[in-house]
Order: structure tokens, then sequence, then C-alpha cells
């Protein structure tokens, strides 16, 4: 029986280093690696099982690359979800964040709310940006929620507590050779099966994350067990 594939992660990364391994601006990586969303978000709407997809875009840390990459990359997270709408519309995706949004331009928050009200009733497929997003930030600011409430810290009401109260990640991939999580989603990835591929994210198709899914789906998960 094959694993049921629902809550697919990605972390996106190696956008700078498929530029500068060209001879590019790192600017350019992170526009080619906004069109390997748009491939992977089509090809998960049309997965027969995979109902969220988490992208892991603008972390916490990220605040402390160069400015005008910032910058640069706030514009274009402005421009993509401009492009995007009518894909979202067409593919039937919702759109949702994660994180703390609250820091970005008005300009920008403005997109972000649009985007997600546009596309609020669409059932396909949900797509999650986490933006300025950090896991450790996720779980503190769950908990002191729960205690602002006055309810039990207990793990049921910080799992409804945090940014995505949706299912447990099934399995979560990273690109570019790294081996690690960097601070996304840590108490979602308890029990995920985890997938590192040296690929950089621009380069990332859906040919292998079709293999990748196909091995994940024989898998045997045990959660602990024998």
């Amino acid at each position: 029986m094959k694993n049921s594939l629902q809550h697919l992660a990605i972390i996106m990364d190696g956008n700078g280093r498929w530029a500068t391994n060209r001879g590019l601006a790192r600017n350019k990586g992170h526009e080619e690696g906004a069109l390997t969303v748009r491939r992977v978000t089509e090809y998960c709407a049309n997965h027969d099982t995979i109902e969220t997809l988490t992208l892991y875009a603008f972390s916490t840390e990220n605040w402390n690359r160069p400015a005008i990459e910032v910058k640069f990359i706030m514009a274009l997270i402005d421009r993509y979800l401009q492009s995007e709408l009518d894909i979202y519309m067409s593919r039937n995706v919702r759109f949702e964040t994660i994180g703390d949004v609250s820091k970005f331009s008005k300009s920008l928050i403005k997109r972000i709310e649009i985007t997600k009200e546009t596309t609020k009733n669409n059932n396909k497929l949900t797509q999650i940006l986490a933006l300025n997003y950090g896991g450790r930030n996720e779980i503190v600011r769950a908990v002191n929620s729960l205690i602002e409430a006055k309810m039990e810290v207990n793990e049921p009401n910080i799992g409804e507590a945090l940014d995505t109260p949706y299912k447990d990640i099934d399995l979560a991939i990273r690109t570019s050779g790294e081996h690690r999580i960097s601070n996304f989603l840590l108490w979602q990835l308890s029990y995920s099966e985890l997938v590192f591929t040296d690929t950089l994210w621009p380069d990332f198709s859906n040919d292998e994350l079709s293999q990748i899914i196909d091995i994940y789906q024989k898998k045997n998960r045990r959660f602990g067990g024998l």
C-alpha cells in the first residue's frame, strides 16, 4: 500500500549559487527560483493526493542578507503574487502564508491580503508561503498565545495555536545539497520523511519531484513503532 502524501514542504535553497555559477547576479537566481515555484505548484495542484504545499520563501534570518538583496526579494514576492493570481484561480489553488508578515511594507501586506481573499474559496491545493518565518519564533508565539488566553500548554493546544494548524508534514525536501532544516517547521516535521537533493532550486524539475514522491510512497513509515 502506498503512503498517502497530503502535505509536502520544501526548503527552496540554491538560488544565489545557481546565479553565481553562471556568472550572473544573485537576483537572477531568485527570479529563476520563482519560475520553479510556479512549476512545482502546478504539479502539486494536478497531483492525486497532495492537499497542501508549504514553501520556505523568506526566513526570519534572511533579514541579515545585504539590504539591496532583501529589497529585491520583497519586490519579487509582490510581483510573483500579482502575476500568479490568474494561475491560482485557473488551477483552483488557495494562497496562504505563515510567519510574521507585519514586518513587510504596507503595499506588500496589501498584496498578500488581496491574494488570500481572492483565492479563499479555491480547494484543489493550498499553497503556503513561509514569509518572515522561523520555527522557534512560531512555537514561542504559540505558547505565549495560550498563556495569554489562559489555556493549558499541551501538545494539542500548541498544535492548534501554530501558524499552520494543518496536518503534519508528510514529506519535506531541501534542495542545494545542504543537510539541515534551518529553523523550518520544527514542530510539524517531527515525523516527516526528509529528502536532501544536490539540485539547486532553479534546476529542480517536476521529474525529480515525481521520483522523490515515488520513493516516499514505497517507504515503510513506522512513526516510532516496528
